[in-house]
């Protein structure tokens, strides 16, 4: 009788888990943060990496953007307004949006699609900030995580939705999370549930990919802790399933004897959780999607790495002072259909008109299109 019970228990959470793995979205993604300390707390290496899956070239180019630029959020009434503190080296998607970046302080942040992403109602009342420049803003105005959260986590600032920008003409909604890290190998996952903002703040959560919430993403990976890497792991292109392959790998890398190795190590995981291209994919399917790039920090070094899929060539940049002081030019590196770059790429950007973000209250829109609170300040 026991047995039996046993039996149906273990039935009862393994078709929760295959339940939430099939039932969640996977809608692109990866990220994965290797770093170490000595005693003392000091990190020996911090790098962290990220692949973008989308289901279609999302026209990435990367800029360089000097400190002291102003800023502001691009949703109408009660846009928050900033001059940054901090330049950084960013790649943009379409270029009206930052998807992820490193600044010069040794911070990097990403934004991933999330399909349960929930913003809530624009309250007027807050100050508001398109999610195209929310990623901007983090890299512009703080040096660390832990900053970072202290000044966020109070929930003052609301993130603006609207649509993602788009060629093929399918509209997808502007649900998406964050992820910051940075030299101290500190870590921190922002995601919006039901209009609140939610921080998982800390050194232990290095991996995230998308659906389903991070809670859950947490819960998911603890049942394939109990089973084993060595004995299975799901090998789908799934969110889930890369939560758990990303987390098994990272945990047995090698120790890096050096920046290459360690840059190596994250990438060879970034990898492993890369989508093939998927000649198939459907618009309107995001979730089954193909990898469009990789990039990685070396939070220590100020090295920024980017490598297209249609590429065979890593390129890099190095984060410099000249570059990033107030007062230098916006610069930009065109990517889109330039594939035959390599290696050290700093020195090739040129001058160029910083782009706009994206957002709610857009030129162009309709009059009668336009939310409420797109109203003249």
């Amino acid at each position: 009788m026991h047995f039996i019970v046993r039996t149906l228990k273990a039935l009862l959470i393994c078709g929760l888990i295959i339940n939430l793995v099939f039932l969640s979205d996977a809608q692109a993604c990866s990220r994965a943060l290797h770093a170490s300390y000595t005693e003392d707390v000091t990190p020996t290496y911090a790098v962290t990496g990220r692949s973008m899956d989308w289901y279609e070239d999302i026209k990435s180019n990367l800029w360089m953007f000097p400190a002291g630029m102003e800023r502001d959020g691009v949703v109408g009434n009660n846009s928050v307004e900033w001059k940054s503190k901090y330049g950084s080296v960013i790649a943009a998607a379409y270029d009206t949006a930052t998807v992820d970046g490193l600044n010069e302080k040794g911070l990097m942040a990403n934004m991933l699609f999330l399909a349960e992403a929930d913003f809530g109602d624009r309250d007027t009342s807050r100050e508001g900030i398109s999610w195209s420049a929310y990623t901007q803003y983090i890299l512009d105005n703080f040096a660390t995580v832990q900053e970072a959260v202290s000044a966020l986590e109070n929930d003052e600032l609301q993130v603006v939705p609207s649509t993602l920008p788009s060629d093929s003409g399918i509209s997808h909604p502007a649900t998406v999370h964050f992820s910051i890290s940075d030299p101290l190998g500190d870590s921190a996952i922002f995601e919006h549930v039901e209009g609140k903002l939610v921080i998982h703040h800390g050194k232990e959560f290095v991996v995230m990919t998308n659906s389903p919430i991070y809670d859950e993403q947490i819960a998911l990976n603890a049942y394939w802790e109990s089973v084993g890497g060595e004995a299975m792991l799901p090998g789908t292109g799934r969110a889930a399933d890369r939560y758990v392959r990303a987390s098994y790998y990272l945990k047995n890398l090698p120790t890096p004897e050096s920046d290459r190795e360690t840059v190596a190590n994250v990438m060879s995981v970034i990898r492993n959780v890369s989508a093939p291209f998927q000649p198939l994919t459907d618009p309107e399917e995001p979730n089954i999607a193909s990898t469009m790039w990789r990039t990685a920090a070396n939070h220590l070094s100020k090295v920024y790495y980017f490598e297209s899929t249609l590429s065979p060539n890593i390129i890099w940049v190095e984060l410099t002072e000249d570059d990033l002081k107030e007062g230098a030019p916006v610069k930009k590196l065109e990517l889109s259909g330039n594939y035959d770059l390599v290696g050290n790429v700093t020195g090739d950007f040129i001058e160029a008109e910083a782009f706009k973000f994206t957002g709610p209250c857009d030129e162009g829109i309709p009059v009668e299109d336009l939310p409420s609170f797109c109203l003249v300040r």
